[in-house]
């Protein structure tokens, strides 16, 4: 397809479609694939349950290291996502096609590095955690953790095509992988951990295989969508060299995002150790709250990946009331996703539990931690907004600050000294704390980025 039809592709929809209908248009899809991604990894947690507490705890203690995996490659694709958003929006179709190769070439690179981890780091991880006591959970989190980074190629793969296709608008596209790789995890779940259909009965592992596996086809699915309809970006590798420059755009953009998330996985790192203290029970309780809180945090997050191309080609396009509608739209649809996220954790949180077949202990220490976490709902939709925000605009440092504010300089200190203080009811309320301080720290970014950034545009169409 030559430029002249491919300009016209973009500008038709990010530049002319109604701002409210864009967003939705861009947005329902991801949010869509994204409930089903949280929906699996909820359907992972609840089958491993059913193994044993201590299985879930093992499970549970690998997702600092999962986290890891995610955010270089969700962070990576902020990057992409974002230059490639912007070169479109500026009719630079030719810096588009090899911000996507060299885009492709990073994840290869990722994929490598966290090979080489899933052979050396896996079990010292565990003993960080651990030490020397519970020695079913080190085995079992080991097996888990190893078949998940060895065989991560697929999640980068995902990363990398899903990206390709949100950045030119065919988010629908994208949700078909996401899903695809989703159905496969769920229906492959009980087959592989329980042994049915006359496979052998695998546990943890299973879990981890079939996890693997979805990824895998989702990756190809989002491969053969992009070869058959994406025509606005060029794949072909005749003529492609490696551009220290565009690495650089792509990273500016992306290594903030990177170490934002990979800052979560610090924190959950040291929040399991500060857990593993008062008891196993406390650390799979923890598990749990990621896993409901994904179900909530997840549509929100497919918003973001719908509406970052959006403020990115606006910015490109020097179209400022397209791009501050998004942002005001995109913030009226979080806030009423979370709140039935805080619903849902004050009302039922028994319910919630018991899908994880919790003790009577889990019940009790879990209905304590959800409700009192619970309150962090109603702050943390303004945060995720402008989180992306920063990052559509080029200024994901941002984003990186109000990150380390949040988890490490406010909720991991806190929750130390709460757990000293108070025991582990107290802990919980690190949580509200520290999104009381994202959101200050927030405001004041946003109100600066608007200052200097947004304002100055031209006002642009509707």
């Amino acid at each position: 397809m030559d430029s002249k039809n491919t300009e016209q592709i973009a500008e038709n929809k990010m530049g002319v479609m109604p701002v409210k209908k864009l967003v939705w248009n861009m947005s329902f899809p991801m949010m869509v694939s994204m409930l089903v991604q949280a929906l699996y990894n909820i359907v992972d947690s609840i089958f491993v349950a059913r193994l044993s507490e201590d299985a879930l705890t093992a499970v549970s203690l690998a997702f600092p290291l999962q986290t890891l995996v995610i955010a270089v490659g969700a962070g990576t694709g902020v990057g992409v996502n974002a230059i490639l958003s912007r070169s479109l929006g500026e009719k630079n179709f030719e810096k588009a096609n090899a911000t996507a190769l060299n885009g492709g070439f990073l994840y290869i690179m990722s994929y490598l590095l966290f090979l080489v981890l899933g052979f050396v780091a896996v079990e010292p991880f565990y003993v960080s955690q651990l030490g020397g006591s519970s020695p079913e959970i080190f085995d079992m989190g080991v097996q888990y953790l190893r078949i998940v980074m060895i065989f991560s190629m697929g999640i980068f793969g995902q990363f990398f095509f899903e990206r390709l296709l949100t950045s030119t608008g065919k988010t629908v596209f994208s949700m078909v992988s996401q899903l695809s790789g989703a159905i496969t995890n769920i229906i492959l779940d009980p087959i592989l951990i329980f042994g049915l259909l006359g496979m052998p009965k695998m546990g943890v592992a299973g879990a981890a295989i079939a996890t693997v596996i979805g990824q895998c086809v989702a990756a190809a699915v989002a491969f053969v969508c992009n070869v058959r309809y994406n025509h606005e970006i060029d794949l072909s590798l005749k003529g492609f060299r490696l551009s220290g420059a565009l690495i650089g755009d792509i990273y500016m953009v992306g290594i903030p995002s990177i170490i934002m998330q990979s800052i979560g996985s610090v924190m959950t790192y040291c929040m399991n150790k500060i857990l593993i203290d008062f008891s196993s029970t406390a650390t799979a309780v923890f598990g749990v709250y990621f896993k409901l809180q994904s179900f909530f945090f997840m549509p929100v997050f497919g918003l973001n990946n719908g509406i970052t191309p959006i403020i990115a080609y606006s910015y490109g396009a020097q179209q400022r009331k397209r791009m501050v509608g998004t942002i005001k739209y995109s913030m009226r649809i979080a806030f009423g996703l979370l709140f039935l996220g805080f619903a849902g954790f004050e009302l039922v949180p028994q319910v919630l539990l018991k899908m994880f077949d919790a003790s009577q202990e889990m019940m009790v220490i879990g209905c304590q931690a959800l409700k009192v976490i619970g309150f962090h709902f109603l702050i943390a939709w303004f945060c995720i907004i402008a989180g992306t925000v920063f990052q559509a605009l080029g200024r994901a440092i941002y984003s990186m600050i109000v990150s380390i504010m949040r988890q490490l300089v406010v909720l991991v200190p806190a929750a130390y000294i709460l757990a000293r203080l108070g025991g582990l009811h107290a802990v919980w309320w690190a949580f509200p704390i520290a999104e009381l301080m994202s959101l200050m720290v927030s405001s004041v970014c946003l109100m600066n980025i608007y200052k200097k950034v947004i304002k100055p545009l031209p006002e642009g169409r509707d």
